[in-house]
């Protein structure tokens, strides 16, 4: 690929999607030199994410051109979505000649249902762990998993290593090291719990409960 030819990357945006899933590697991403970024849904209605915000989608599934780079995310409300034939099936057709399949969060159930997970190890949100190896993928904990030209990252948050991850795949290392220098990607969190590894039982307990209820989930009381 020459200097002035264009990484094409799409980025799958949905009603009930969470907003930093894809806000987080699409940041990356503009940093980045000769990447042209799809925001891709069926049409060019405005898309309302799980937190409220409101994103435009600039290019439908049938003016799509062939991605070198098919990502999309999850979101609470996913559940709505992630079993639509023509969400399914464009990620198919874009997955037979995409350089890179991807996902961030729970994006990867979108992917092990459209069949691109057979055979492969993906990263989603640890909440869903269990759920993505029901659809028969091996589930890695990493924040980013990398398998082959499969590269899926953890939930949320991880979406901005992940992007890192591709950039350095797509633009180089020295690329990859500007883009985290320009949006100052430095976390330094004021708590060490941000993985169930990590956190006290109790903490990823309660976690579970409030996203249950959130939504209209009946909780299981233990005791």
């Amino acid at each position: 690929m020459t200097a002035s030819q264009k990484h094409i990357v799409g980025l799958v945006i949905y009603p009930g999607m969470t907003a930093l899933d894809i806000i987080g590697p699409q940041q990356v991403f503009s940093a980045l030199p000769h990447v042209q970024i799809h925001r891709l849904w069926k049409t060019l209605d405005p898309i309302k994410t799980d937190d409220g915000m409101v994103i435009l989608p600039d290019t439908t599934f049938d003016n799509c051109p062939p991605l070198d780079v098919i990502c999309i995310g999850g979101g609470l409300e996913q559940k709505a979505v992630v079993d639509d034939s023509e969400v399914l099936e464009f990620l198919r057709r874009q997955g037979v000649t995409a350089k890179f399949v991807t996902s961030v969060c729970g994006g990867s159930e979108f992917l092990a249902k459209a069949g691109l997970l057979q055979g492969y190890r993906a990263a989603t949100h640890w909440m869903m762990r269990e759920q993505l190896a029901g659809l028969g993928v091996e589930v890695g904990t990493e924040r980013v998993v990398i398998d082959r030209n499969r590269m899926t990252g953890g939930g949320v948050t991880a979406g901005i290593d992940f992007g890192l991850v591709i950039a350095e795949k797509l633009c180089g290392e020295e690329a990859a090291k500007i883009a985290q220098l320009l949006i100052e990607y430095n976390p330094a969190p004021p708590f060490d719990v941000g993985s169930p590894e990590k956190a006290e039982p109790d903490l990823v307990n309660k976690a579970i409960v409030l996203v249950m209820e959130t939504l209209g989930l009946e909780v299981k009381q233990t005791a």
